[in-house]
């Protein structure tokens, strides 16, 4: 990692990227500690350095600690992403969406332009839901001081506008990384999110037990191992391209593989699994968390370590991992792309059934990926019946989620750091040497002297 780093700060092309990917990351860190106009400030630091709920360390991991502390960029990446989710989800259904993704570069530019749209749309309804909590005193159940110093309609809806402006504000600096820094933008985005609260979690850890410290940090190298194994396994389904002639040129005649990964779907099933299960709790605590409804969701699926809970989690992921996996990856669509370029699997016919074998072939993937990310995300309700302590389940800096982004973006983000390099490295070779000058009779001369010719 460090070996790559060095590199890429020696090309000067690629160090830009890396300074203006970190100037963002600064950027973003400062709106997220920066408090909305009329927030209480004071009463915010007391009432988190109080006790906390399983809602309230959601809203501390999804935001890097921002929507506790209602500032500027309180909503974070999270209406973005919901959006893309939505969209990826309804292009399946919509018949219309369906036809864009298959036009190229502009159908992408209007599917990014419905996302923009609906991404402010779900700003409008998160920043609506934060502060109507902020204002009755929901978001920390247990402190009882005033969050907003003005409760009347005029002091809230600046409130919102705000909060809706940094979401808008955060998604282009994700399209900046990626229009002109390294790697997925919203990807780094939520990496800088979730390393905001890591030390915040070791801290935590560290008070209460130095040597539950020392056997998680042990723990924490060994799922760090599993997982980059995990998500670097892939089953690689060989292709043969046949052999075609175009006048006097030969194309195909090579073979290669497909990459089907065994977490083909990522992070995203624990991330909706994680939502939809805060959805009753949230549900509860807006209707006043008093009730036979409310004390059997508090019971039953706000108590991480009771058996309800944790099944429903894991079917939850489990159901998503496949849903997801069904509506991005669609075997018809891959094997016809084959088809008309003339590949093909050996041993199996063109069409469709190729489409079945890499069906079957994904189905089987996505059952051991399913589990993983199951009993990955198991680890810190595991920890705290292990260790029977409570802060350890809420403060546990190893936990499925957080493990699965931080490994993942970072190594997508080394990858395309690496490529990017290899890239600057072969392209010196290719260059002219500025000592050798072409001959001036050589046939064709007029036509290397182009761009082309120069690079």
């Amino acid at each position: 990692m460090l070996t790559t780093l060095a590199r890429a700060f020696r090309v000067p092309d690629l160090r830009r990227k890396l300074l203006f990917t970190l100037a963002v990351i600064v950027l973003f860190r400062f709106g997220q500690v920066l408090p909305a106009p009329g927030v209480n400030v004071a009463a915010v630091r007391q009432c988190l350095g109080g006790a906390r709920t399983g809602l309230v360390d959601m809203l501390q991991l999804f935001s890097g600690g921002a929507m506790l502390k209602l500032s500027v960029f309180a909503l974070g990446v999270m209406p973005y992403i919901t959006a893309s989710i939505m969209i990826q989800m309804l292009a399946v259904v919509v018949p219309r969406l369906e036809a864009l993704k298959k036009e190229g570069q502009r159908g992408q530019a209007k599917i990014t332009q419905y996302t923009r749209c609906l991404t402010v749309g779900l700003a409008v309804l998160h920043a609506t839901t934060v502060v109507s909590l902020a204002r009755a005193g929901r978001i920390f159940p247990t402190c009882d001081r005033q969050l907003l110093y003005g409760q009347g309609l005029p002091a809230v809806t600046v409130i919102v506008i705000t909060l809706v402006a940094g979401a808008c504000l955060v998604m282009r600096l994700g399209e900046l990384i990626t229009e002109r820094g390294i790697g997925s933008g919203m990807s780094i985005l939520i990496f800088a999110q979730v390393v905001a609260v890591f030390p915040s979690y070791l801290s935590g850890v560290f008070t209460r037990s130095p040597f539950a410290l020392a056997a998680m940090l042990a723990a924490g190298v060994f799922l760090v191992a599993a997982v980059v194994f995990v998500e670097q396994a892939q089953r690689r389904v060989p292709v043969h391209y046949a052999r075609r002639t175009a006048g006097r040129k030969a194309h195909g005649g090579t073979s290669t593989y497909l990459p089907l990964k065994v977490n083909q779907a990522g992070v995203v099933p624990v991330i909706l699994a994680s939502s939809l299960l805060v959805l009753p709790q949230l549900a509860a605590e807006l209707t006043g968390g008093s009730g036979p409804v409310a004390a059997w969701i508090q019971r039953y699926l706000v108590s991480g370590d009771h058996p309800v809970h944790m099944t429903v989690y894991v079917l939850l992921i489990m159901a998503f991992t496949y849903f997801y996996v069904s509506i991005t990856f669609d075997p018809a669509e891959v094997a016809d792309a084959m088809r008309r370029y003339g590949g093909f699997v050996p041993g199996i016919r063109p069409g469709r059934p190729t489409a079945e074998y890499l069906r079957y072939v994904l189905s089987r993937l996505t059952a051991p990926g399913a589990a993983y990310l199951g009993a990955l995300s198991l680890i810190p309700i595991i920890a705290f019946v292990i260790l029977r302590d409570p802060a350890t389940q809420q403060n546990f800096p190893f936990g499925g989620t957080i493990l699965l982004i931080m490994v993942g973006v970072g190594l997508d983000t080394v990858k395309r750091i690496e490529a990017q390099a290899g890239e600057h490295a072969y392209g010196g070779l290719l260059r002219e040497p500025s000592g050798l000058r072409e001959p001036s009779g050589f046939k064709g001369s007029s036509g290397l002297r182009g761009s082309s010719a120069r690079t």
